[in-house]
């Protein structure tokens, strides 16, 4: 379940705040994740090895590992040594210099620190892993039954959750530039398609106090009606849901060496679930959730009128 320390963050453009750009916050940029990165590269080494016949305990010796270096190569866990590489590829059968320096350049761009480095000092690195997904990601699909996702909530609002788990002015200040930067991946020419359920239960209660919640509620209005998210609200009047397990994340991607995973956020932790089993149960019940939810046309006018009581 997502969790209050984050409120959100586990999904999720960018919007004009009143206190202006954000200061010392650097966006995500196009060019791919180092997470994603990491793992196409992986994969395609795996293929390489398996291609010879070569086991992970072979290939483990030549670069002076154990064979669970080389998986944890291969999964994308770790980052990339240049002498690793090009005694793999030497293993591998790979003499194409062409082909040699290009994976040698993935594999430097996949190693180098992600956008987010600069908040690493405040981020579990379980976290700063679901940021190169995010950046990763073509479509997000999400239900939140607490918060306004974090892709969608304004600074105030932002702020008002964070604060609810952190006291220091200036790491509020960071946690919420942090949340505004994630932002930008929904904007621009490779935007990512967000499509979020909200309970009705998160626009009625007060986060932030009136102003931050009716200037949410604005913000919902207006990123509803972007050719690229899609809101729907889950009224009360439905019931009870599919969801009952609580809140969660589906992140899709459109490189095939990507899983498709599930995201489900704790207090102080998180998994990833990637069975495929496990993330179609999650697939279906964010389908029915979809059924079950007011259509977008209606979730617009659900929350037009509580913006109208806010």
């Amino acid at each position: 379940m997502l969790c209050v320390a984050d409120g959100g963050d586990a999904v999720v453009a960018r919007t004009a705040s009143r206190r202006g750009p954000v200061q010392n916050a650097v966006a995500p940029t196009a060019g791919g994740s180092p997470v994603a990165l990491r793992i196409l590269l992986g994969a395609q080494l795996r293929r390489l090895r398996e291609a010879k016949q070569i086991s992970p305990e072979e290939a483990g010796y030549v670069i002076r590992a154990s064979h669970s270096k080389i998986s944890r190569l291969e999964t994308g866990r770790v980052s990339f040594k240049d002498r690793d590489i090009v005694d793999l590829l030497t293993l591998y059968g790979v003499t194409d210099e062409a082909q040699r320096e290009e994976i040698r350049g993935l594999a430097s761009r996949a190693s180098s620190p992600g956008w987010w480095h600069g908040y690493s000092d405040m981020l579990a690195s379980w976290f700063e892993e679901y940021l190169g997904l995010e950046e990763a990601a073509a479509h997000i699909g999400t239900y939140e039954a607490q918060f306004v996702p974090g892709l969608l909530q304004t600074e105030d609002y932002a702020s008002a959750v964070i604060m609810l788990r952190y006291s220091h002015p200036r790491e509020i200040s960071r946690r919420v530039d942090l949340r505004i930067a994630r932002q930008s991946i929904l904007s621009g020419p490779t935007a990512t398609s967000l499509s979020a359920v909200i309970d009705e239960a998160v626009l009625r209660r007060p986060i932030g106090g009136p102003r931050a919640m009716r200037t949410q509620l604005k913000h919902l209005i207006e990123m509803s009606q972007q050719p690229n998210v899609t809101i729907q609200v889950m009224p009360f009047t439905a019931g009870g849901h599919a969801a009952a397990g609580g809140s969660f994340s589906v992140l899709q991607f459109a490189e095939d060496e990507l899983p498709d995973l599930i995201y489900v956020e704790q207090l102080a932790s998180a998994q990833y679930l990637v069975k495929p089993d496990v993330v179609g149960t999650y697939l279906e019940v964010l389908d029915r959730l979809r059924r079950e939810a007011a259509t977008p046309a209606d979730s617009l006018r659900i929350l037009q009128a509580r913006l109208r009581q806010a």
